[in-house]
């Protein structure tokens, strides 16, 4: 693989003009992005994480440590770091089109982001994290999936970024035990209660960037009333009510994919199962999510689904919590880069 650069401080300032604010793309727990162009014209995300935190060497070292370790076409690429500053500098790709929360929460665009696309989106991020969980050499738990930490293109492929928090699980291991992180809304319960990290915790959360991809609600917001603000107990009671087609998104329906909306769906209420041993892996997701698209661009081929083909494909490379189910739902435009 391709071995990550070292870049000198003078360099980065430059192609930041200093880390002028009109540079930034967004701030995070961990830090702030810059837009950044080197010399010869090539432009590269910076991320500068904040100043006097022990915390913060040690998740450098760790997303370093993670995304050395990955090749995906759908993980977001580091090109390197520089290790002069006073803080820690970590230079990635640049991803031209803003993140997947961008995109499903602002109503100005959000229209343009097509059932087709929401799909494709939904594939490309399960296989990255099927990739994560089982295909590199030690398996990696992400631990923040969120329509926030996925990046798009201008094609609108999907990258998945973010590894701060993320997790290498022994071989000989199966969970961790570890101090709960994440982002409220997206946290796996049984993770929250036990603090006992699985691969399965990323399915939770995966579960609620497909609910989220469907009905273009927040995933938790603190301006709802109570019973209305997390997106993943709504969309499960929904589901069970027969009431989906009242919390789907409407204009990406229509009379020809609702067939496909409801195995979506279904396949994120799987996702979502409180208990972890219920909810299927990420491969399995992956896997009948490609199958899907697959029977929409060949509905004559759909009992001879080729599964091999499709795992063969997800492996190449190329990245106090409220449990009871409620019933109603509300939307929320809130957005933001996350660092």
């Amino acid at each position: 693989m391709e071995t990550a650069r070292i870049y000198r401080a003078e360099e980065l300032e430059k192609a930041t003009n200093s880390y002028n604010e009109s540079r930034i793309l967004g701030h995070g727990g961990y830090g702030t992005v810059y837009r950044g162009i080197l010399p010869n014209n090539k432009v590269i995300a910076i991320k500068k994480s904040k100043i006097g935190s022990q915390h913060q060497v040690e998740q450098f070292i760790n997303e370093i440590t993670i995304l050395t370790q990955i090749i995906h076409r759908n993980v977001v690429k580091l090109l390197g770091c520089c290790l002069e500053t006073e803080v820690p500098l970590l230079v990635y790709e640049f991803i031209t089109n803003g993140t997947l929360s961008d995109h499903i929460h602002d109503k100005g665009r959000s229209f343009l982001l097509s059932w087709e696309k929401r799909l494709k989106i939904a594939v490309e991020t399960a296989g990255a994290l099927a990739y994560l969980h089982s295909a590199t050499s030690v398996p990696i738990i992400h631990r923040d999936v969120k329509t926030a930490n996925i990046l798009l293109d201008d094609n609108f492929t999907a990258k998945v970024s973010d590894f701060g928090a993320s997790r290498l699980i022994p071989l000989d291991q199966t969970e961790l035990n570890t101090l709960v992180q994440g982002t409220f809304g997206y946290i796996d319960p049984e993770y929250f209660y036990t603090s006992q990290l699985t691969e399965k915790s990323d399915v939770y959360s995966f579960g609620v960037v497909l609910a989220e991809l469907l009905t273009g609600r927040m995933a938790f917001s603190f301006d709802m009333p109570e019973s209305d603000r997390i997106l993943a107990n709504c969309f499960v009671s929904a589901i069970k009510d027969d009431r989906l087609f009242q919390i789907l998104e409407d204009h990406i329906v229509n009379e020809g994919n609702i067939k496909l909306l409801k195995e979506v769906a279904n396949i994120a209420k799987s996702c979502l199962s409180v208990r972890g041993e219920d909810r299927p892996s990420m491969k399995e997701v992956a896997m009948e999510l490609e199958g899907l698209v697959i029977m929409e661009k060949h509905p004559w081929g759909n009992a001879n689904v080729n599964t091999e083909e499709i795992e063969n494909l997800l492996n190449a490379p190329t990245q106090s919590f409220n449990i009871d189910v409620r019933t109603n739902c509300s939307s929320s435009t809130n957005t933001r880069y996350v660092a």
